[in-house]
């Protein structure tokens, strides 16, 4: 059946910008598109997961973590992320669409590959892998499924020497500290290249991919991985309890300088190892140039006039010590070369048009003495070859042994001394960013440095050096508002552990996102400490009616018979006496049953007192006491006269508004 026919995504266009024009591959977790940025018109891959995945809180946080990943991982080699999403309430990353194959795929049409082809590829596989290292991750699932070959410069990829390689799906990428199981205790890697320390202790670090690596070298020379078995825990402990086997003993005539790289990157014990991808990246190196010298060293022997049977002959050189075994390696035999005996770029050889490589035929005897004149003839021959021979071995010496030199050795120095042994040894100096935390190396000091003290290298070769960053502390992370599954991410990745309190009822935040932290946000932790997060449990079941304007007996029937309780607080007002003025929580808000509700109650309009007006002119008192809000009603003979009687009496406490009786005579 047609996929891009039976599959309903297609032609469907995400959050009104990816216009999904097919799919490229479906995985146990999530389908990769081929889609169209109808905003920058370009096309990009949208990975979006599983309809069933999306209830698994644990995938789609790994799902998540691997767009912050790679959106760390700047570098040519990595695959690029542009963009995160949801659609349908499926979590989908929008990235880099890679033209070209799989290692896998090329496997699969080509059986195996060159020496020449595995080793540049493999270069670019541990510069992007190398590139994880320095920002404290380690990949975890290195293999030709995860390795992407772009069309070359010149189109296609039928040459791999000059092809782009780039790495994909970081989306198991953990800090290196971090457990390698997931929650449900499966090992989380794909068992034919699994490491052995995964297989027995769960645990990973930058030498995991490392051992990775290797196994996928073995892979492209010889067209097959170690180890096979019916079940996949059986494959895995083989990892455990055998040595992978040399290269050579499947694909006789393989340089032995292969045999020993792919044996050094399998080491069963990871401390026998190159320790991250950027140290086995120098010796991969290393080991493609003596490859690189040896195959010009074998053009130009083969361009000698005159030698016999030199087309089918194989250079003979000397055995080198086990220290230096990548130094000098055997041409590599017809038929591990480019395809259709073409060089790499970096290996070509102008043309030598119009020299024939048929041997010579000797002459007879010249019974006129001729004989000694050819003789002559052959020494500027002779000569020749041997100038040949002298500037062979001389480029040979300078390739491969003397352009090389001991690294000089910078670890815990401070970071300008550093930078003065280097440049006093003639070598350049890259301070890999962010460094790392060390609670034993001051900081901006190095803890590390890449090539390693004393390891042999390339002269005037560019130090990689890692900084220390003193002591690891985090600031609690701002994860108010964030949903309970992000948060924990985000204070996982900072190695604080997550602890949730008790959730708190909220009007306004919705369930399950973070209202508050203890210690709050901003508070510097050390690793491993813990933060107890609170959550909203959403609105709480009762609302609280509005009882403001009520008398305070119906005030008290109507909170009763929602369930809740009340508190008064009596204060003085100009409203009547028992009228509810306020109350807190406000109408509205939701609560829980019994919760307790403040009411502000009025005790009236405050009392004023009487003033004495007896014996003051009748209308000077009328209006002293309609001037305190007073009604005044007169009475007796004269309302011009003199008031003699009053009522109240002076100094009685009244309320405001009342009526007042004063007798004029």
């Amino acid at each position: 059946m047609d996929t891009t026919v039976a599959d309903t995504l297609i032609g469907t266009t995400i959050d009104g910008r990816y216009r999904i024009t097919g799919r490229v591959a479906r995985g146990g977790m999530a389908t990769v598109y081929r889609a169209t940025d109808e905003r920058l018109a370009r096309t990009v891959a949208l990975k979006i997961i599983h309809p069933s995945q999306a209830t698994n809180v644990h995938f789609v946080d790994r799902f998540t973590d691997e767009a912050k990943t790679i959106a760390r991982l700047t570098h040519p080699n990595v695959v690029a992320v542009y963009d995160q999403g949801r659609h349908q309430g499926l979590p989908y990353l929008v990235m880099e669409f890679v033209q070209g194959k799989t290692l896998r795929d090329l496997l699969a049409q080509r059986g195996k590959l060159s020496p020449v082809e595995s080793l540049a590829i493999l270069e670019q596989m541990l510069a992007a892998v190398a590139a994880a290292h320095r920002a404290g991750l380690v990949h975890r699932d290195v293999k030709p499924e995860n390795v992407l070959v772009a069309e070359a410069p010149s189109g296609g990829t039928a040459d791999l020497v000059d092809a782009v390689v780039k790495v994909a799906d970081f989306g198991l990428a953990r800090a290196i500290e971090a457990s390698t199981v997931d929650e449900s205790g499966q090992l989380m890697a794909t068992v034919a290249y699994v490491a052995p320390e995964l297989v027995q202790s769960g645990q990973a670090d930058a030498r995991t991919d490392v051992y990775s690596a290797g196994i996928v070298l073995f892979e492209m020379l010889t067209g097959r991985v170690p180890y096979d078995g019916a079940e996949p825990v059986e494959v895995a402990w083989q990892h455990v309890d055998n040595d992978v086997p040399a290269p050579s003993t499947l694909v006789p005539g393989l340089p032995r300088a292969l045999d020993e790289l792919v044996a050094r990157a399998t080491r069963r014990n990871p401390a026998e190892r190159p320790t991250d991808a950027g140290r086995l990246l120098t010796e991969v190196q290393a080991v493609r140039d003596s490859l690189g010298t040896l195959h010009v060293e074998t053009a130009m022997l083969r361009q000698v006039p005159g030698r016999p049977g030199v087309a089918d002959a194989t250079t003979i050189v000397p055995t080198v010590p086990a220290a230096d075994a990548t130094a000098l390696v055997p041409p590599v035999p017809g038929g591990y070369g480019p395809p259709g005996g073409q060089r790499p770029s970096w290996a070509r050889l102008p043309e030598q048009g119009g020299r024939s490589t048929a041997p010579h035929r000797r002459s007879a005897p010249d019974p006129h003495g001729e004989g000694f004149f050819a003789d002559r003839r052959r020494i500027p021959l002779f000569s020749l070859i041997a100038v040949i021979a002298l500037v062979v071995l001389g480029s040979t010496w300078w390739l491969t042994l003397g352009r090389y030199t001991d690294a000089p050795n910078v670890v815990n120095l401070p970071r300008a001394q550093a930078q003065e042994v280097a440049d006093k040894a003639g070598f350049g100096v890259l301070f890999a960013e962010p460094g790392q935390y060390s609670s034993t190396v001051p900081k901006d000091s190095v803890i590390s440095q890449n090539p390693g003290p004393d390891e042999r290298v390339v002269k005037g070769d560019t130090l990689t050096l890692i900084l220390s960053l003193g002591p690891e502390v985090h600031a609690v992370p701002d994860i108010i508002g964030q949903e309970a599954a992000a948060a924990k991410g985000s204070l996982e990745e900072l190695k604080l552990k997550y602890q949730e309190g008790k959730g708190q009822y909220s009007d306004t935040i919705p369930e399950g996102v973070v209202i508050t932290t203890s210690p709050k946000v901003g508070t510097e932790l050390k690793p491993g400490e813990t933060v107890t997060v609170i959550l909203s449990r959403g609105r709480a079941p009762i609302t609280v009616p509005n009882v403001v304007g009520m008398n305070i007996n119906d005030a008290r029937a109507k909170l009763a018979q929602n369930g809740l309780q009340m508190v008064e607080r009596h204060k003085d007002s100009d409203q009547p006496k028992d009228q509810v003025l306020a109350q807190t929580p406000k109408p509205g808000t939701g609560v829980e049953k019994n919760t307790e509700v403040t009411l502000d109650v009025s005790n009236g309009p405050p009392l004023l007192t009487m003033p004495d007006v007896n014996r003051h002119p009748c209308q000077e008192a009328k209006g002293t006491l309609e001037g305190m809000g007073l009604v005044v009603q007169i009475g007796g003979l004269n309302p011009n006269g003199t008031v003699l009687v009053q009522a109240p009496a002076p100094n009685s406490q009244i309320p405001p508004q009342s009526t007042v009786q004063i007798q004029c005579f």
